[in-house]
């Protein structure tokens, strides 16, 4: 029997790509037939570098079982696409996508998790910037390992302070580390819209959007006024934390922003010295929560020493070996995001050119 480009689809469509649950030959750019060769083309709708090589020899070895296949070779790569936000609000410009990251209570994780989702991005080979949304707390800085106030070529615009391969904004650069912010709801919201706007964001496939704890006035600004594609819940286990991480889910569907999944932080303990595993904040409730508001979890994260020694050294996790063990569980956490992300309508409004992340 012949080979046809028809059949390979065919095959292709049994394959799923893990992080949408779709089938691959949905990711189909091209496929060539010469013969019994065949050369498929890939292009994922997120960023995926991490999986090129790996999805690649996968699909070449399944292609290969088929007799009519003599030899296949296969080529994946990734494009960031820009896709649809509330219906009257307009996309930032050079920023593709902005994910706000919400726990609607303190002391999760959440900035921490922030920031080495924005790395994991960044690793899989997005371009990315974080913008720290607590005014009245802001710890990117810190965590970024970044100082000094920003420069203004210009008078009118921000230029964001870089590091590890981020661009990052915050309040945190304006004012000295141990300055309270004494500011009303209004003041701190005009604040919020000036270090979102102002900022001369450079390219951006993802701007990620460290929120402060809450359902107030910073979120609702947030998420009537910015352009926000989608949103992630960061929760620990504890019923209290639930609590909270609960109301930050529904205040995003009551705005109509979709919630790509829930982060379930400090799922469990390893003891350093005798190996001990324990659930020291309860087991399963993210998933629990995923499964009542019928969102996917999107990974869970361990409590662990060296991820607040670093992100409190200025270093984060992922920034310090991309390839670590901790490092992959937020590359894999981020690319089922994204991928997420990738199934949302497209924002055909926004007008500058795309990048294509390959590997051959």
């Amino acid at each position: 029997m012949a080979l046809t480009e028809q059949a390979v689809r065919q095959w292709l469509s049994a394959e799923q790509d893990e992080n949408t649950g779709q089938p691959l030959s949905e990711s189909v750019r091209s496929i060539g037939v010469d013969g019994d060769r065949v050369l498929v083309e890939l292009q994922l709708g997120y960023p995926a570098a991490g999986l090129h090589t790996e999805l690649a020899a996968r699909l070449k070895a399944s292609l290969e079982v088929h007799g009519e296949v003599g030899h296949a070779t296969v080529d994946v790569g990734s494009r960031v696409q820009a896709h649809q936000v509330r219906k009257d609000l307009s996309p930032l410009q050079n920023v593709r996508n902005i994910i706000a990251v919400a726990s609607g209570k303190g002391g999760v994780g959440k900035s921490t998790t922030s920031v080495n989702l924005a790395l994991a991005l960044a690793a899989e080979g997005a371009r990315v910037g974080v913008l720290d949304a607590d005014i009245y707390g802001p710890s990117i800085p810190r965590m970024l390992g970044l100082s000094g106030k920003p420069d203004s070529p210009d008078g009118k615009t921000i230029t964001p302070k870089q590091n590890h391969g981020l661009q990052a904004m915050s309040i945190g650069f304006l004012i000295e580390e141990d300055t309270p912010m004494i500011w009303r709801g209004p003041m701190v919201t005009q604040a919020l819209q000036q270090l979102l706007n102002d900022t001369a964001w450079d390219n951006l496939d993802y701007l990620i959007i460290d929120l402060p704890p809450g359902t107030g006035d910073i979120q609702l600004t947030l998420c009537q006024k910015v352009p926000v594609s989608a949103a992630i819940i960061v929760t620990t286990p504890q019923d209290i934390a639930l609590l909270d991480a609960k109301k930050a889910l529904k205040m995003f569907q009551k705005v109509e922003v979709p919630v790509l999944g829930i982060v379930e932080n400090m799922a469990i303990h390893v003891c350093s010295n005798c190996g001990h595993a324990e659930h020291i904040f309860g087991e399963g409730g993210g998933q629990r929560m995923a499964d009542q508001y019928e969102v996917p979890l999107l990974g869970a994260l361990p409590l662990d020493i060296r991820i607040r020694e670093q992100a409190d050294g200025g270093v984060p996790t992922v920034a310090v070996d991309a390839e670590s063990d901790l490092a992959q569980r937020y590359r894999a956490i981020a690319r089922k995001a994204a991928g997420r992300l990738s199934l949302q309508a497209r924002n055909k409004a926004f007008g500058f050119p795309t990048i294509v992340i390959q590997d051959s």
